[in-house]
This record gives structure tokens, sequence and C-alpha cells, in this order.
């Protein structure tokens, strides 16, 4: 229990860390809610005179003072109201973005067995869903905390200055409440972090169905889908509503404890009235402190449910901002490129998984040589480029670029000298000549980017679209063909203009026309740069100055293409395999 208050509070002063910069914005707030709890005591001290002078004694002069002094009381509250939630609620604002942005920041830069590991839909809710429940902590809980705080502190210290001893009454719940409120804030902090996880079953399905929805339409799987939905948002209900209930648990309990405590104060304070020793102006004063002081009871009661939500998300937030991003290993910058590379005794073996996908592998590419990578589904070729640009690290064995371990380089310097068009093609909602000259090729000239489009045969429908360059292309690039998407994708590659060319299944979406363009593109491409092709299709690297075959992670044969038809082995079955499948289709 000790642990988890302690884990909780530097939670929260984390939190707190982030609202630093805004410091004075929160001050302000802080003052305005001070002037706000200052304010609640004087409403029953104003009621004493009101009744004993007013009313008794008849004095003209407070019959005339009290009823301003009420409007100028209210005047102030609504003053110091208005400032404290627009200030509390600006800062809470500025502390979610600076979460958000530092989350996104941290992101884009996690290694990519991270994406591997975490599904979108959990991601996503993190910066969508747990950063509110972090607001509600920063704006309902701490305003709560110090207003009823503070007010609670004012309202008791004027019930002592009437009378101590019913004064002493109402403490005596106090031990009370604060058990009841122990007992159900562990409850309230299971089902958050529940209601949390459930947040995200619910992004990862709609990620799931909005990404799947031709294959859903094609195989009918509509109801299956409703079925995989219904049971996630049935069971982020349930769990919403344990927390409900929890939470809700609280306030009747509180508030049978203070009526309890309220009727033990009514019962002596009437006595202490008959006796004399308690004015009516007291006992009503008195009354109406404790009548006023329900209301911050209640709401601090209630703040349990804000905290334990607001720390659940912390939780997550904090976990995610505190996870390792790509580790910069090299300090060495690589300065005019060659492009020679060289794998020796590379393994590398997937979380979680039994074999190794690549073993042992010790391959040399000269600078300008284009090498092509064949084999099966499974046999390592895109692993084997994987660990060029750092995607993956080596479990055992070291890679070179240009004879220097690619550990000892600077991340940014490393990728700065490989372009990588892959078989999943990446665009963004965003226009063609931006898709093209994405990242750091943004202020590239347009004539540069339209030289580009033109060699990887993409000039072709660019030209034909409404608004040319600046065609917004919809997110994905939805409103392209496959072919054209993977045209757009080869030309962002050759605008890099790096000394390796990586192309994984680059030609896979294009029709023979296309295909025919790109080759002839490539031939002049490849001139003077390294190529890794990774090819399914072996009629389109047959020039290739190397060909590798690959199989089971392990490098089978190489050479050139008549050497290893010649060989009559892995690659002339392949091969031959490929040509009889292409003469069954016609």
């Amino acid at each position: 229990m000790v642990t988890t208050v302690k884990k909780d509070i530097i939670l929260y002063q984390r939190l707190l860390g982030h609202v630093v910069p805004y410091w004075r914005r929160f001050l302000l707030s802080i003052a305005s809610m001070v002037v706000l709890a200052a304010t609640d005591p004087a409403i029953p001290a104003l009621m004493q005179p009101m009744l004993d002078g007013a009313f008794i004694e008849k004095d003209p002069k407070v019959m005339t003072i009290v009823p301003i002094l009420f409007i100028v009381l209210f005047a102030i509250r609504g003053i110091a109201s208005y400032v404290s939630g627009v200030s509390l609620h600006w800062v809470a604002n500025k502390v979610i973005m600076d979460l958000r942005q530092a989350m996104f920041a941290r992101l884009v830069n996690y290694p990519t067995s991270f994406f591997d590991n975490h599904r979108s839909g959990g991601l996503m809710s993190r910066f969508t869903y747990d950063v509110t429940q972090i607001k509600e902590a920063s704006t309902n809980a701490i305003s709560t905390l110090v207003r009823d705080s503070l007010s609670v502190i004012g309202l008791l210290g004027w019930m002592f200055y009437i009378d101590w001893s019913l004064a002493l009454i109402c403490l005596a719940g106090a031990p009370l409440i604060g058990i009841i409120i122990s007992i159900i804030r562990k409850r309230l902090r299971k089902m958050s972090l529940q209601v949390q996880e459930t947040m995200g079953d619910i992004h990862h399905v709609l990620s799931e169905c909005f990404d799947g929805q031709k294959v859903v339409k094609l195989y009918g799987g509509q109801e299956v889908e409703k079925k995989r939905f219904y049971d996630t948002v049935n069971s982020h209900r349930r769990f919403t509503m344990k927390f409900a209930m929890a939470a809700t648990a609280s306030s009747p309990a509180v508030q049978m404890v203070t009526a309890i405590i309220l009727a033990i104060i009514i019962y002596v304070g009437i006595k202490l009235a008959t006796s004399g020793n308690l004015t009516v102006g007291d006992f009503v004063s008195f009354f109406a402190a404790i009548a006023m002081l329900l209301g911050p009871l209640k709401r601090l009661a209630g703040i349990n449910e804000h905290i334990q939500k607001g720390l659940a998300a912390c939780e997550s937030v904090f976990a995610l901002l505190d996870m390792d991003i790509e580790s910069q290993y090299g300090e060495k910058e690589l300065r005019e490129a060659k492009g020679k590379i060289e794998f020796k005794n590379v393994s590398y073996r997937y979380t979680g998984a039994e074999d190794d996908a690549i073993s042992s592998v010790s391959l040399t590419i000269n600078p300008g040589e284009t090498i092509a990578l064949v084999g099966e589904s499974g046999s390592g070729k895109t692993t084997l480029a994987n660990l060029l640009p750092q995607f993956y690290l080596p479990s055992d064995g070291t890679v070179y670029y240009d004879d220097i371990d690619i550990r000892e380089l600077k991340l940014e310097s490393l990728r700065k000298n490989i372009a990588y068009v892959s078989q999943d093609v990446v665009l963004f909602n965003d226009t063609v000549r931006n898709n093209i000259a994405y990242g750091e090729l943004k202020d590239t000239s347009n004539d540069i980017v339209s030289a580009a489009a033109e060699a990887a045969c993409a000039a072709e429908f660019i030209n034909k679209m409404p608004e040319g360059m600046a065609t917004t292309i919809g997110e994905d690039g939805a409103r392209l063909s496959g072919g054209q998407r993977q045209r757009l994708a080869i030309a962002r590659a050759l605008l890099k203009d790096a000394r390796l060319l990586i192309l994984d299944e680059a030609t896979s979406s294009l029709d023979s026309h296309s295909e025919r363009h790109i080759q002839l593109a490539l031939e002049n491409v490849r001139k003077g740069r390294t190529c890794l092709i990774i090819a399914h299709r072996l009629s389109t690297i047959e020039n290739a100055d190397r060909i590798v075959v690959l199989d089971k992670g392990r490098i089978v044969e190489q050479g050139k293409h008549e050497d290893l038809l010649a060989l009559n082995n892995y690659y002339s079955k392949l091969y031959q395999s490929q040509f009889r499948n292409q003469e069954d289709n016609g």
C-alpha cells in the first residue's frame, strides 16, 4: 500500500513537472482558487450579523450593509471562478499538447522491432484516450484538491470560532471517510487500467476493419467484424460500468457518515442553544457552514475517481515516453560514400522465433555492383536488406558499409546514403510532389523532382492529373493504382540519389508495360551506385551483375544468371518453376 501511494506521488510529481513551463498561468489559477475558497466561510459569517443584528436587534445599519456585502462577495466569487477555470484549462490543454508532441517525437524514433510488438490501435489509444484522462486529473482533480481543501479548512476554522466542541464532532468522521476512500482507490485504479486497455482494443479493431475493408466485403466478413466489434465495445462497457460502480459507491458512503455526524451536531446544537450557550445567529451560521461543507467534502470524496483515471493514464503515457529509442551506437560520419557492402557471418532471429531468419551469411558487394537476392518466401531476403539501414541489428556477425561497421556510424549518416523502395509502398495524404520530395528532400527544386518522376516513368500519369504535381493523392495514395503508387515510391528513391539503392519487390505492382519502362530507367539509375534488388519475378533480374540465392536463411548459390542456370540446382529449379507457371497462365 505504501509502495503504491509512493508510486502515485512520483507519477503526479512527474505530471506536474510538465506544468512548470506554464507556472505563471498555473499560479494565477491557484491564486484565484484561494480567493474563491476564502469567500466560502464569509457566507455563513455574514449570516450571523444578519440574523442577530437585523432580525433580532433590528439594527438599521446592519440591514443596509449585509445585502451590499452579499453582492460584493458573489461578484468577487464569480470573477475568481472564471479566472481560475479558464487559466487551469489553458494550462491543462498545453500540457496535453506537449505530452502528445513528446510521445510522437519518441514514437518516430523507436526501432522497427517496437512496431512489430505493439498494436497500432493500442498506440493510437494512448494519444487519443489516455491523454484526455490526464487532462481530467490535471484540471478537475487539482481544482477540487486546492479549492475545496481550502474551503474545508476555512469553514472548519469558522466553525471552531463559533464552538470548538461542535467542530470536533465534525472532525470525528474524517478517519472513517479516509478508510472508505482508500478501499475504493485500489478498485478504481485496476478498473481504469482495464478501461484504457479495452479502448486500445476498440482502436485496433477499427483500424483493421478500415485497412481491410475490401477483404471484409469480398469475403463477406461483415457479420464477423460486427461480432468482433460488439465483443470489444461490450468488454469496454463492462469495465467502464465496474469503474462507475466503484466511483459512485464512494459518494453515498461518505454522505452517510456525514449525515450521522450532522444529526449528532443538530442534537448537541439544540441543547447548547436552549441552555443559552449559543445564539440563534451562531447556530444558523454554524449549520450553514456545515451545509456548505457538504459540497466540498462530496467533491473531495469523488476526486479519487479523477485521480485514479489520471494516474492510470500517466502510467501508460510515461511508459511510452520511457521506452528506448533507436540506439545511436556510432559517432562516425559516412563521407563521400562509395557503396561497398559486406555481411560477415551475419545471423538474425526475430523476437519469439525458434529459428534464425538468416544464419551465418557472408557476402561482399562491391561499389557500383547490382546484386539480386532470390529465393522462396521466408528465405531471408527482406531480413538481410533490413539489416543495412539498421531497422534491425544482427544477432551475430557484422555488417559493413565502406569497410566501416555500421554500428560505428551515426544513424542519420548511414541512412542518408541508403534509398529504399519496399513492396509495401508507403504514401501520405499529400500532394504528388510532396510524396516524391519527402522529408529532407522537401526543398528540392521542382525541375529535379520532375526529372525523378520522369526517370521512374511516373510523369506519364502525373501530367494527366487535374493539378499535376500539386494533386492530393488521398490516404496512402488511395486515388492511385498499385502501379502508380509504386512508381511514386521509386521516384522518391531516385530523387534521394543515394550510393546504395535497395529495391524490395519494387516492381511487383507494375503491369508489363510499366515494368519495361522501369527496367530501362533502373539500367541508367544503377550506374555509379550499388543496387540490392529483391525480386520474385526472376525475369526482372537476369541482367544483374550477380544473383545470390537464399534458402532457409543461408546463401546456397551465387553467380550470373547463365552460370546459375547451367548448375541446374536451386536457381535453375526456381527459374524453371516460375517459367512453367507463366506458361500455364497463358
